[in-house]
């Protein structure tokens, strides 16, 4: 759905069929929520016409995070735009690398060590814990939760980061994954550190879900909220929980079995109404299953090299192709296309982001809900602006 705006940033020619701009108490109301509001999720904005408090129509409006990344992609090298990856869905800039990894790699036909490819899932798995618990903590603050869901959530985030940290020498941008396999080797101190963080995820789920799943002000404000059905999700190219929380059974992980997921035994949770409350619980319950695939990998990763001997990193001149790596980050899938003529940039390089995907239809969740709830359906869509504003 689209439309075009006045100078004056007035509505003019949504390309639906025409509505009646007065309402039986008078006209529309046309208000602008952001680009600091709701919630601070980004620097975004809604405008959304409103018939009382019911939202008749909604605009997302971004653009004031706009970095230019996929310009710089074709200027800078392969490697070079590794710590550019980590910008984007900022919270989870370790799967960032891998995509983007896992997309020069197949371009390049570059293997990989088994042991960088355990890592590798390790890292994954340990991102999709923390963003999934950051997106309900955030979820709740929009409920209007004091803070104490928040940080309930971000005191578990802080033990991954320090893993993160310990590893990589960043918390956030960790610039660690390479073409072939990962910068640096995992010590067994490290990963004696990382079985002790990830028993202790299902007591703090546990806490979670005890505070929020069936706290009567949540439920009231989620169940049969921002219900988005299964044929829509699938049409708009919607994934990852969103998806799910349909019904739909899709992931990556068991679609494309890229790295070595097919080693693992963990399920892919499902809704059945589409709604806020499902996209909440769909996120609880992979974090359980994130916990399992950790519980194996930690167990049995092998000893061996972490980078491919064959790699090469400076000077990195992949034949002339193209390529689309694709992997299930936690907000759907994200996917690198490059095209190489040779040379040591990319002749075009582009991405396909999960959150600005998602986000093409929330209008649709929005429609014919209370003002008050567009705060809440927004923030269950859980989208980094890093990524939609490439």
């Amino acid at each position: 759905m689209s439309f075009t705006e006045t100078k004056a940033g007035k509505f003019e020619g949504w390309n639906r069929p025409p509505v009646i701009e007065t309402s039986d108490d008078g006209e529309l109301l046309e208000v602008s929520m952001g680009p600091h509001h709701p919630s601070t999720h980004g620097v975004f904005r809604m405008d959304v016409a409103l018939d009382g408090e019911r939202v008749v129509k909604l605009k997302p409006v971004f653009g004031y995070l706009h970095r230019n990344h996929e310009q710089i992609g074709q200027t800078a090298s392969y490697l070079q735009m590794m710590p550019y990856t980590d910008r984007l869905d900022y919270f989870c800039s370790l799967t960032n690398n891998w995509a983007y990894a896992l997309a020069v790699e197949k371009l390049a036909g570059q293997a990989v060590p088994e042991r960088a490819e355990y890592i590798r899932v390790i890292l994954a798995e340990l991102t999709r814990i923390q963003n999934h618990a950051a997106a309900v903590g955030f979820l709740a603050q929009d409920l209007g939760a004091s803070g104490t869901p928040l940080m309930y959530a971000f005191r578990e985030r802080e033990k991954i980061l320090d893993l993160f940290e310990s590893l990589t020498g960043s918390r956030m941008m960790c610039n660690y994954m390479r073409f072939g396999g990962c910068r640096v080797d995992v010590s067994e101190a490290w990963l004696n550190a990382a079985r002790k963080v990830v028993a202790g995820v299902p007591r703090f789920v546990d806490e979670l879900e005890a505070l929020l799943s069936s706290n009567e002000i949540l439920l009231a404000r989620c169940q049969g909220m921002g219900v988005l059905k299964p044929d829509l999700a699938v049409n708009a190219g919607v994934t990852g929980p969103m998806l799910r929380a349909t019904g739909v059974n899709y992931d990556l992980r068991k679609v494309d079995h890229y790295g070595i997921y097919d080693r693992f035994q963990f399920r892919v949770p499902l809704g059945e109404h589409g709604d806020v409350y499902d996209r909440y619980m769909v996120r609880i319950l992979e974090i359980h299953e994130s916990v399992k695939i950790l519980e194996q990998a930690l167990k049995e990763i092998p000893a061996g090299p972490i980078m491919d001997p064959k790699a090469k990193l400076r000077g990195f001149k992949p034949k002339p192709g193209e390529a689309y790596g694709r992997i299930e980050a936690p907000k759907g899938e994200l996917g690198f296309y490059l095209i190489s003529d040779g040379g040591t940039s990319p002749y075009r390089y582009r991405i396909r982001p999960p959150s600005l995907v998602n986000l093409t239809i929330l209008e649709d969740m929005c429609l014919g809900h209370n003002v008050a709830d567009v705060v809440v359906i927004f923030g269950s869509v859980d989208i980094v602006l890093g990524e939609v504003d490439r």
